[in-house]
């Protein structure tokens, strides 16, 4: 087997942030972020979330464990984030960006609806040998 190439590797990255999101541990997500990274989330009034722009992986974990709290996200919560169309673009030998589109499902055990629909603009760098998410832009619809 060949070893993975950056694309890949960011690929996936981002389907681990995806499934750590939903069933992992709070430190196991925030380990797919560099030190210094950037997470930009606009708000979700359905939810009764207010935009946030949370800097380093001190302040990223804090959101998790907010909306984890809050019974939005996390085990438990029978929700699914899923990341699709991804588009990478490595822009050097160790930074890069990707465009996705992401869906929000919620109540996976019975009757799983759609929740949200939008885009990730995301950009990573290389750190310590591995691709990590550096800075994320959320749209929603």
């Amino acid at each position: 087997m060949q070893p993975e190439g950056p694309a890949e590797q960011i690929r996936s990255t981002l389907a681990r942030i995806a499934h750590l999101a939903d069933t992992g541990s709070v430190e196991d997500y925030v380990e797919q972020f560099t030190r210094e990274a950037e997470w930009n989330m606009p708000a979700n009034p359905d939810r009764g979330i207010p935009a946030q722009v949370r800097r380093g992986r001190e302040e990223i974990a804090a959101g998790v464990v907010e909306r984890r709290a809050a019974g939005i996200q996390g085990p438990g919560t029978f929700t699914r984030h899923v990341t699709t169309a991804i588009a990478v673009n490595v822009t050097s030998e160790t930074t890069a960006r990707a465009d996705a589109v992401w869906t929000f499902y919620v109540d996976t055990t019975t009757t799983p609806k759609l929740s949200g629909v939008g885009s990730y603009a995301d950009e990573f760098e290389l750190e310590d040998g591995r691709w990590r998410l550096s800075r994320r832009v959320i749209s929603r619809g």
